[in-house]
């Protein structure tokens, strides 16, 4: 009798814009030094916007999106010894590195020349399963749940390597845009005695109170001024206007991290802005390293995520409700 192929659900970008439909595939099968995941759980991030909007130039279309990825190994390929199978693992927007250009020879493999993302170049997480690199999977601390711990993976991640770019003296920090970075990164600086001042949408009295419950010292509207000079400034928000803002806000010698990966233009502004060494720095993918020690900090903060779940085939619902600012916290898709 004929075999039954293996097949698995996920949802398909098929062209920038374009809603994203359900289908079946065949299960993928794992190349050399390839793991295949049992996704558990996948979060929403801002940067599937960009790619699904088509603001991220030449997506590998037809694409799964979703870079926020917590599974169990059920398959390995040839010349993988870890992870093994049945360990949980974490896989991020750092999907592959060639690990030989100038880049990945001193250690900085978030820049690398060759490099492929989770999402956008390589097949994501909004499937039932995924292949992965085993070098860019993440052993998960155990202490959350799969869904409390999908966030951390580019969330919690991009926002701690911001967060490591700010002065190490940095005693108050802004954060712009109070999403599921922001109230990740707020528990950290919390935890290590920094003040935090929330900035918002105009007029979103939730997302303010959410940010002082989770131990912000002010939150208020982003073109507010903060009520005393800031020492850094990190920009999760997409919105190149908030920058000259960041920059009036810092005291001299303050820095403004951009820690997303696309953002609107940036309006002219006059140099006494920028004057007094003040500086103004992006942040780009991140290095396994980034991933070992953060995943090592949250449980000793311990990260708490907040998080909306929502069914695979509701994947669009969830893209919605971000781009609309809908969300407290983080989205989540279980599959």
């Amino acid at each position: 009798m004929p075999t039954t192929m293996p097949t698995m659900r996920a949802m398909i970008l098929e062209a920038p814009g374009a809603p994203l439909v359900l289908r079946t595939l065949p299960l993928p099968t794992p190349g050399p030094g390839e793991v295949r995941l049992r996704v558990k759980a996948c979060g929403v991030c801002r940067t599937d916007l960009h790619v699904v909007d088509g603001e991220l130039p030449d997506p590998a279309l037809p694409l799964i999106p979703g870079h926020e990825i917590v599974g169990i190994v059920e398959a390995t390929g040839p010349g993988v010894a870890t992870p093994a199978l049945g360990d949980r693992v974490g896989v991020g927007w750092l999907g592959r590195t060639c690990g030989a250009c100038r880049f990945c020879l001193r250690g900085r493999e978030n820049l690398c020349l060759h490099a492929r993302f989770t999402g956008y170049q390589l097949p994501g997480g909004y499937a039932e399963a995924v292949i992965a690199g085993a070098a860019a999977c993440l052993p998960l601390p155990a202490y959350a749940s799969d869904v409390a711990t999908a966030p951390l993976l580019c969330a919690g991640l991009i926002g701690f390597r911001a967060w490591r770019m700010a002065p190490p003296d940095a005693a108050r920090v802004g954060l712009y845009g109070f999403g599921a970075a922001a109230h990740i990164l707020t528990q950290v600086a919390a935890w290590e005695g920094r003040e935090v001042y929330a900035f918002v949408r105009p007029g979103d009295a939730a997302a303010e109170a959410f940010a002082r419950s989770l131990g912000a010292t002010w939150a208020g509207p982003s073109t507010a001024a903060p009520p005393v000079p800031l020492d850094a400034a990190v920009i999760f928000a997409p919105v190149g206007a908030l920058v000259p803002l960041a920059l009036a806000a810092v005291d001299r010698g303050g820095v403004v991290v951009c820690a997303g990966i696309h953002m609107s233009d940036i309006p002219s502004f006059p140099y006494r802005l920028l004057w007094e060494e003040r500086g103004v720095r992006s942040v780009a993918n991140l290095t396994h390293r980034d991933g070992l020690d953060f995943l090592a900090l949250a449980p000793r903060v311990p990260v708490r995520t907040t998080t909306e779940v929502f069914p695979l085939e509701r994947a669009n619902d969830a893209l919605l409700a971000l781009r609309s600012g809908r969300l407290t916290g983080a989205a989540v898709i279980v599959p």
